[in-house]
């Protein structure tokens, strides 16, 4: 008679059959966390989950910080850029600028524009009383309009702008004072190719300007070499009497340039010639979209080779456990839960690898000034100098959908490299394993 039979005929209920654990229970988890505690006999093993854990730490956080910092000198480039130069540029066709002031006006009444500048450039060579001249870009403006610029009227270091349109001076950067040691007041010359005509040729036009402003932009590159002067004394300086040679828009929102761009020339009311900033410094950002995913892809291999090392520790200790196994086996435990045992293994090894590596990776992106300038006083040099990475100083910008993507890419890696050892400790036989116990 049946064990059901028998209940029923005893007026009894059979008891239900026995159920083995679910996966990854608290056995499994038991089993797992004993092989990741190291003990003497298996310090090789130890060492070399010790290194994958440092590994993708450390390739974690490089990835964060490198991306944050390459985020952060995106922005700040784009922030000074655009902060100095106009979004459009708007160049006469037909005719000179002559009518600058009321194409100017109608431009500002536009709901999606905050100004709009009148300019005249050119280039010259400014010389100090120190040091040989330097080339530098003379900008015309009005005293209204570079109030408007904040990246100069807001980080005036010396100096202020008020009368400036009558002061019969100008106002330079921080690096080109330092470089031609000049000072507030004192006279910077200015020596432009395109002079007067003589009988005996053109002659350069030589004049020198007090100096009334000294402002830093924070871009080595502009602090270095622009020059702002009263748009009045511009024009006279390079022959452009009641001339402009472009208007310069600065719009609320530069990524809605194609949007704004027809109702700006339609405000101008004659033919003019546009061009936005994007395709001004089309090829400078390109290299560093370019060099970003390059980079990208470059660090992600130290997250790999991490994930190497979790899968040849993982095989050691599958040679070294495999009498375990085999006693695990007779013991009833199936193949799934010996595989599922190895990955829970290697995969704490990767996450907690990867929460170490976004700890530290956050840590160093919130004082990476601190640190640049720590290892700059250690090694006695410039890390980061000005003059070949245009900011003065080191920026860092986490991007939460990038950081989020390095942390799934390296989980990823990290569950993929236990894969193969996992299965091949689910495949072990335990007769083979204890042939010869």
């Amino acid at each position: 008679m049946s064990e059901a039979a028998a209940a029923a005929a005893a007026g009894t209920t059979p008891a239900p059959p026995a159920r083995g654990a679910g996966p990854f229970s608290g056995f499994e988890r038991m089993v797992a966390w004993r092989y990741l505690r190291s003990k003497r006999k298996e310090t090789v093993i130890s060492v070399i989950a010790s290194i994958s854990f440092i590994g993708i730490m450390l390739g974690v956080a490089t990835l964060i910080v490198v991306m944050a910092v390459m985020n952060g000198f995106r922005a700040e480039l784009l922030t000074r850029i655009l902060g100095i130069n106009g979004h459009l540029i708007m160049q006469p066709m037909d005719r000179p600028f002559d009518d600058y002031d009321a194409v100017a006006a109608r431009i500002d009444k536009l709901d999606s524009v905050r100004y709009a500048i009148p300019l005249v450039e050119g280039q010259v060579l400014a010389s100090g009383r120190v040091g040989a001249g330097t080339g530098a870009l003379v900008r015309g403006i009005r005293e209204q309009d570079l109030k408007k610029v904040d990246l100069v009227a807001k980080d005036l270091r010396q100096g202020t702008l008020d009368g400036f349109d009558q002061s019969g001076g100008v106002a330079i950067g921080t690096r080109m004072a330092e470089n031609l040691g000049i000072s507030l007041g004192d006279a910077v010359t200015l020596v432009s190719p395109d002079g007067d005509v003589t009988p005996f040729g053109t002659t350069p036009r030589v004049k020198a300007y007090p100096v009334t402003a000294i402002f830093e932009i924070g871009m080595s590159e502009y602090d270095a070499s622009i020059v702002f002067m009263p748009l009045s004394e511009a024009q006279l300086y390079f022959n452009q009497e009641g001339l402009v040679q472009s208007i310069e828009v600065f719009i609320k929102n530069p990524d809605a340039v194609d949007t704004v761009r027809g109702e700006v020339e339609q405000a101008a009311q004659r033919q003019v010639f546009t061009i936005d900033w994007r395709q001004r410094n089309q090829t400078f950002f390109s290299a560093l979209q370019v060099e970003r995913n390059v980079m990208f892809m470059i660090l992600t291999l130290i997250v790999l080779v991490a994930a190497l090392n979790i899968i040849s520790g993982l095989v050691m200790l599958v040679k070294d456990k495999g009498h375990d196994i085999a006693i695990l086996r007779t013991m009833g435990a199936t193949s799934g839960a010996v595989m599922r045992i190895f990955l829970m293994t290697g995969s704490a090894i990767g996450i907690a690898g990867t929460l170490a590596g976004v700890a530290l990776g956050i840590v160093i992106c919130l004082n990476v000034e601190s640190i640049r300038q720590f290892f700059s006083w250690l090694s006695g040099t410039t890390l980061f100098n000005p003059e070949l990475y245009f900011l003065s100083q080191l920026p860092a910008e986490m991007d939460v959908n990038e950081t989020v993507s390095v942390v799934l890419m390296a989980l990823v890696l990290s569950f993929l490299a236990t894969l193969f050892p996992a299965w091949r400790a689910a495949r072990l036989d335990p007769v083979e394993a204890l042939r010869y116990e």
